[in-house]
């Protein structure tokens, strides 16, 4: 290899929510421990989660203006045209200034802008898709990839003539990736050791509540008016989001008395076993203890309880067109979770379906080992590597 293609620069380009710029951070880390010496930049919004993160990651960031394509005719619409045209300058003149050899695209507001800047500089282009549903920027820039790496089958990109499409899986953030390793050597030291950290017993099942950081109401309420059903056979996690901590405390108090709450915390282990904390920093001890998982179904909980191998009931957010069912479905038909209607998601359905299927440890695991065969683990390797080659063909 020559000294041009030692010194490759690569362009990433995506942000807005962590959905976006985790993947784009676990590949940029990927692509600087496979060639050290390349260059690696990052193309985002200045108002979008990757201004604090790319930044804490060691890596540069040129901004261009969050511009969210208009869904209705009003002023925003009329204005777009003209905006846009500026944004595509203002990518073109980022990926020129930094010499770009390829760009590579994680969707949200600052892809699509560089997925046509690379289009028309006549840059190699890849793009990683991690929804179900393939959404907007992505559709476009897979119109002009070289290559296209999904974490589902059938995402329904259409692609351009000789374009490569590869089911890689989520590029899977630290911390994640981390813990899947420790699996990978042993799961019970694992647990032993979060559990420790949390105030849990290592020696009981757990039952893990999550909604993402805002929460969930539905799985609140069911959950919690679900407590003295579910504390017959486990303990109980549960995050619930910002703001929603006292009212699920509340309702566990008023069934089973405040005895029965414990906040996660190892200074009070034993104290209780429904354990309640509207948040936890460190997710990843959280599901290094879990034995089964009530959660939502947005493709990256999806992605890192499949690496993870942990059985889990998918409730899908009850929004737009029904994307997040998508999401869950391939994993639950390869016997790795349960998929539940948010409005079917009650109290009496907690009570009736989950107490059985946590006394069935068998059923448990066979559901944790489908999602482990399911999952992947390597993609941020994989698409780093596939990145590289198509900077190296450029430089050569």
């Amino acid at each position: 290899m020559n000294s041009r293609a030692d010194q490759v620069h690569v362009v990433l380009a995506g942000g807005g929510t962590a959905g976006h710029v985790n993947p784009l951070l676990a590949v940029a880390a990927a692509i600087q421990a496979q060639r050290p010496s390349a260059q690696v930049s990052v193309m985002g919004t200045a108002v979008g989660l990757e201004a604090q993160l790319v930044p804490q990651a060691g890596f540069e960031l040129d901004t261009i203006e969050k511009l969210p394509f208009p869904r209705k005719p009003n002023m925003d619409a009329l204005r777009f045209p003209g905006r846009w045209r500026q944004q595509m300058k203002r990518a073109q003149a980022i990926v020129k200034e930094r010499q770009a050899d390829v760009v590579v695209g994680f969707g949200g507001y600052a892809a699509a802008p560089a997925y046509l800047a690379a289009h028309r500089l006549g840059l190699p282009l890849a793009v990683h898709e991690q929804n179900a549903k393939a959404g907007m920027a992505n559709k476009l820039g897979a119109r002009w990839a070289d290559y296209v790496g999904t974490v589902y089958e059938n995402t329904g990109l259409k692609l351009a003539s000789g374009a490569q499409i590869e089911r890689v899986g989520l590029p899977l953030r630290p911390a994640i990736a981390d813990l899947c390793q420790q699996f990978e050597q042993s799961r019970p030291q694992a647990r032993q050791q979060a559990a420790a950290q949390l105030g849990l017993d290592p020696q009981q099942p757990v039952v893990l509540v999550t909604g993402g950081s805002l929460g969930a109401l539905s799985l609140n309420r069911a959950v919690s008016g679900a407590a003295a059903a579910l504390l017959a056979h486990a303990q109980v996690l549960h995050l619930t989001g910002r703001g929603k901590d006292e009212a699920v405390r509340a309702q566990v108090a008023q069934e089973l008395g405040p005895a029965t709450i414990n906040d996660v915390d190892p200074a009070h282990a034993g104290e209780g076993d429904y354990h309640i904390s509207a948040y936890l920093e460190r997710i990843d001890l959280a599901f290094a203890c879990a034995d089964l998982i009530i959660c939502r179904s947005g493709a990256g909980t999806v992605s890192e309880l499949a690496a993870l191998g942990l059985p889990a009931v998918y409730v899908p957010l009850p929004i737009g067109n029904g994307e997040q069912r998508f999401n869950a479905e391939p994993v639950v038909s390869a016997g790795g979770g349960l998929l539940v209607a948010d409005e079917d998601l009650t109290t009496q359905w907690v009570s009736q379906q989950l107490p059985a299927l946590l006394e069935d440890s068998a059923r448990l695991e066979a559901m944790g080992q489908a999602a482990w065969q399911y999952g992947i683990r390597d993609a941020a390797q994989v698409m780093a590597e596939r990145v590289l080659y198509l900077a190296d063909q450029r430089a050569s």
